[in-house]
This record gives structure tokens, C-alpha cells and sequence, in this order.
């Protein structure tokens, strides 16, 4: 192919070269007048030549760039002809785009994304990070199968009150169905998985799981004791308790909660944040807020008595929330990252754990967690004193009320509770430290495996097209939202160590002992008043 170099008067080659020195020029002409004419007729024959000679070559430049297929430097592995010093710097990430279209045609999952992606070798490329603290709690939620591993028949017995088995072979998906979930929990959970699928392509091994979409755990541990008894049955869910053997996985919600208006948690995320910069923690009202559904659970129906009377101000500002109107409404009133403008915020468990506790936890208030009973993936990571302050369940209203009155008489120490809770989820619940928790769970849970899996006979295989292409409304919104555009130009976390028996005892004991300081100032505190009076 011929390339044209355009090149200055000053410095380029040919007939112009010939005449950079204008004095030269001018004494030529200035000699000879009819030497002059002859030589600038010369002259300007040369330079219509070149330029005629320049088009002709711009010309066939052009027809050969368009007899060439136009690559698309988003999804072609074929990097463009650039000096090694700027290759990293222009270097795009591949974005492999949905396919509805040949979807729609063959009603089967496309054949357009890759089974594998291997990162290039890149010596500037940051060393691979370590995952949060809480990512050692994988380990132990996997202990109870370390030594007997995982058969065929306990992934059976789990099957009793799973809504769906999910089965991934070769770095595709399949799903047999059992019952459907409530609202969109199943249909999120699963596409939560497929886009871990295309985030790390090839990398998540072969498995099956049992998944139950229910609030409450169901796999006791004391069924599972003593020499002689079986493994428990490997049962996934979005929470667990001291009492069970649940295996706990990020809920539905990070990609979206439709039913309610709650955005995928990437994008949820930056509103949050921006909700934190709207109003000073010392410019918030000096109050706890909570406003939720008290239908689901007593504790929440008897925490409505904290709220403000003629007769008594515990410190609390406290609402029901009604989902049908909100909905008839817009939501207007139900705007998570308006909802930071409390110094405190309260955290009440409903029917089992809450979805609530990450939105709460990110906006630099003082979350005021009432004594809880069961736990997510990430919240064994808080630490009380340090990441919130610990409410007694039996006296909610008194506890509350001295919560507040200690935060605003230790306004410094309150705002660093507040802000550690928030760095918390802003900068280890990231959307990308999720997808690796993920990752490191059910790649720990396929190690386990003691058999081969194989698709089931009424499974069905679900990519992202299969969900997304025919989804309406908000639920096709939100897929296309949290829609994993391609694979990741870089390796997952690296997993932390197990605990060891001393540093989990240790682990365990300092949150007793801070929940039981925070007890003992709240005794104090109303003994004082007790005396007083």
C-alpha cells in the first residue's frame, strides 16, 4: 500500500527543498528576466505534477482502505499498529454486546462470546490485590464439607426446598426450575451468576448447586454432629445464622430490585454517594431514622414505639413505609440516596436478614444496628464501635435514645463510626469485589465436588440473551443496567487465608466484649439519670 507523508515547506523533500533560501531565489530572478520566465514556467509545470501526483496517491490509499473489512476496535482482539510505548494507553476493553438478534432467530444462546480469555502478559500491570477480610469467611462457610467433600446425593437431599438447581459445564449455564421465586429474587440470582460468567469467561469450573430464594435458613447444624452422621446438604441462600449450615451468596438486589424501583447496586452506589455530599454528618438532623415495612416481623411493629410522642422523645424519627403507594406514586418518596439526612439510621432485621442493611450502612450516618440474628456474605466483616453501635433488642427505645445522646455529645468519635461504615461498603462491597466474592465461593464450592456434573434432563441453558432479550418494563431495564459488557482485563482478588482457632476465637470475643462496653455505658448513663431524678 502507498502512504502519502505530508510534509511542511520548511522540511520536506522534492521541488520545494530546492527553494528555502528566498534571498538565493530573489537574486536569480532578478539577474535575468527572461531566464526568469523560462525557469518559472519550469517551476510551475514541477509543482502541478506533484500535487496531481499527490491526489493519485491519496487515491489509491483510500480504494485500498476500503477494499478492507473495518475492524471494530471495541470487540477485535486485533490491536492497531501503534510504538510499544503507547500500545497499553490505547488499548480498549473488549465489549461484546447482547445479541438479540440472532437470539430472536434460533431461540439458543449465541456462539459469539468467548468460552476462554487469557490476560496478556503486561509487566505494568498492578500486582493482583488481596480480597477484603471478610472473604475468609468463604473457608468456613465450606468447612462442614472439607473433609467428606460433596457427593451427588447431598446436592439431592438439598433439592427439598431449593428453587432452582443451577448446573455450569464448560462456562455455560443451565437451570432446572423447582418453584419460582418471590418477585424477581430467582430471576436476578441467576442473572447475577450468568454475568460472573461473562466477567471471567473460562474460569469458573464445572458445578452444581441447589438454590433457595427464601429469607430463612433451613440446614441445622445439630442434625449434622457426631461420628456416624452424613454431610449436611449444600444448600445456597442469601443468609445464614449461628444455628445453620447455609452456604450465603450476594442477594438478587445487586442487579436490581424492580418490584420496588431499587436500582442495580453499581449505579446505586454513585447516587449514594453523592446523597453523602449533599448535607455535612454536623448539619443532619440530630435524630435516628428508620422507615420500612413493620408488617413483616414484630420487632419492627414494637420498634414503632420509639418514635416521637407528646409524652416521650426517644431520639427517634420513625415511618412506615407503604410499597402500594409508593408504587402508585413514583417512589418519590422511597429515593435511597435522598435518605441521608439523619445523623443516625437504624438497622432492624424483618422476617430473617434485611437488603436494607448495605443502603443504610452507606451514608456516613451512625447506623444503629438492633441486635441482629442472622448475617449476609459481607456483614461478618463489621465490627461494633467501629462500624456501627450495637442496640439491645429487648429495650429498643432506651438504647436508641442513649445512642443518640452519646453521638451528639462525642460528635468526632460519631462521625468516624459513621464514615468507617460507609468506606466499608463504598470501597470493599464495590460491584467488582462482589463478582469475586462470587467467584472464590463456588470455584472453593466446585473443589469440593466429588463427581462429575452433567446437565440436567429438564434443565435449560440461560445466557444473558436468553433473560434480557425478551424481558419488559423495569426488569429489561435493570438487566441492561448491570449487563456485563465483557471480559475482565484482570485476575480476581486473591483469596485470603482460613482463620485460625485463636485469631476466629479472638475475632468472635471483641465483638462480644464491644457489644458489652456499649451495654455497660448505657446502664451507666441511665443509672445517673436514676439518681438524679
Amino acid at each position: 500500500m502507498h502512504t502519502v507523508t505530508k510534509r511542511s515547506p520548511s522540511y520536506g523533500s522534492g521541488v520545494s527543498r530546492h527553494f528555502t533560501d528566498t534571498t538565493t531565489w530573489r537574486a536569480f530572478i532578478a539577474s535575468s528576466p527572461a531566464r526568469s520566465t523560462a525557469v518559472f514556467s519550469l517551476f510551475l509545470f514541477l509543482l502541478a505534477g506533484a500535487f496531481l501526483t499527490s491526489r493519485l496517491l491519496d487515491a489509491t490509499s483510500v480504494s485500498n482502505a476500503a477494499a478492507r473489512p473495518v475492524v471494530n476496535s471495541v470487540t477485535s482482539h486485533i490491536l492497531p499498529h501503534r510504538p510499544p510505548e503507547t500500545l497499553d494507553k490505547s488499548r480498549k476493553k473488549i465489549e461484546i454486546p447482547l445479541n438479540c438478534t440472532a437470539y430472536n432467530l434460533t431461540r439458543s444462546c449465541p456462539a459469539n462470546y468467548p468460552s476462554t480469555f487469557e490476560l496478556e502478559k503486561d509487566p505494568n500491570r498492578p500486582s493482583t490485590p488481596m480480597c477484603p477480610d471478610y472473604f475468609r469467611w468463604i473457608h468456613e462457610d465450606l468447612k462442614p464439607w472439607a473433609r467428606t467433600g460433596i457427593t451427588k446425593d447431598m446436592v439431592e437431599k438439598a433439592r427439598r426446598t431449593a428453587n432452582f438447581r443451577l448446573v455450569i459445564l464448560n462456562g455455560k449455564a443451565y437451570v432446572e426450575t423447582y418453584e419460582k421465586g418471590f418477585q424477581t429474587r430467582d430471576v436476578f440470582t441467576i442473572w447475577g451468576i450468568l454475568q460472573l460468567l461473562r466477567r471471567y469467561p473460562g474460569k469458573v469450573p464445572d458445578l452444581e448447586l441447589m438454590f433457595d430464594c427464601v429469607d430463612w435458613p433451613v440446614i441445622r447444624s445439630q442434625l449434622y454432629r457426631g461420628p456416624n452422621v452424613t454431610g449436611p446438604p449444600p444448600l445456597f441462600r442469601y443468609c445464614g445464622n449461628d444455628a445453620t449450615l447455609d452456604i450465603v451468596f450476594p442477594d438478587w438486589s445487586f442487579w436490581g430490585w424492580p418490584e420496588i424501583n431499587i436500582k442495580p447496586w453499581e449505579a446505586l452506589l454513585e447516587d449514594l454517594k453523592e446523597g453523602n455530599r449533599r448535607t455535612k454528618w454536623v448539619d443532619r438532623e440530630p435524630y435516628a431514622y428508620w422507615k420500612g415495612n413493620p408488617e413483616v416481623a414484630k420487632t419492627r411493629q414494637d420498634l414503632l414505639k420509639c418514635n416521637v410522642s407528646e409524652k416521650q422523645d426517644w431520639n427517634a424519627r420513625v415511618y412506615a413505609q407503604n410499597w402500594g403507594k409508593e408504587s402508585q406514586e413514583g417512589y418519590k418518596q422511597s429515593n435511597l440516596a435522598s435518605q441521608c439526612m439523619h445523623r443516625y439510621k437504624i438497622y432492624i432485621e424483618g422476617s430473617a436478614w434485611s437488603v436494607s442493611e448495605k443502603y443504610i450502612l452507606a451514608c456516613d450516618s451512625v447506623t444503629l444496628i438492633v441486635k441482629p440474628h442472622y448475617y449476609d456474605f459481607f456483614t461478618r466483616g463489621l465490627l461494633p464501635v467501629h462500624h456501627y453501635w450495637p442496640i439491645r433488642e429487648d429495650s429498643k427505645c432506651k438504647s436508641i435514645k442513649f445512642a443518640v445522646d452519646w453521638g451528639n455529645s462525642h460528635k468526632k468519635k460519631a462521625q468516624e463510626i459513621g464514615k468507617a461504615a460507609s468506606s466499608f461498603i463504598h470501597d470493599d462491597l464495590k460491584m467488582d469485589l462482589v463478582y469475586d466474592y462470587m467467584f472464590h465461593l463456588l470455584n472453593g464450592y466446585a473443589k469440593l465436588l466429588t463427581y462429575k456434573p452433567t446437565i440436567p434432563e429438564k434443565a435449560t441453558e440461560l445466557c444473558s440473551e436468553a433473560m434480557a432479550c425478551e424481558a419488559q418494563g423495569l426488569v429489561k431495564k435493570f438487566m441492561l443496567d448491570s449487563l456485563v459488557k465483557g471480559p475482565r482485563d484482570s485476575d480476581p482478588c486473591n483469596l485470603p487465608p482460613p482463620f485460625d482457632p485463636v485469631s476466629l476465637f479472638s475475632l468472635r470475643r471483641r465483638k462480644e466484649n464491644s457489644v458489652k462496653q456499649v451495654e455497660t455505658w448505657e446502664s451507666m448513663y441511665y443509672d445517673n439519670q436514676h439518681r438524679q431524678d
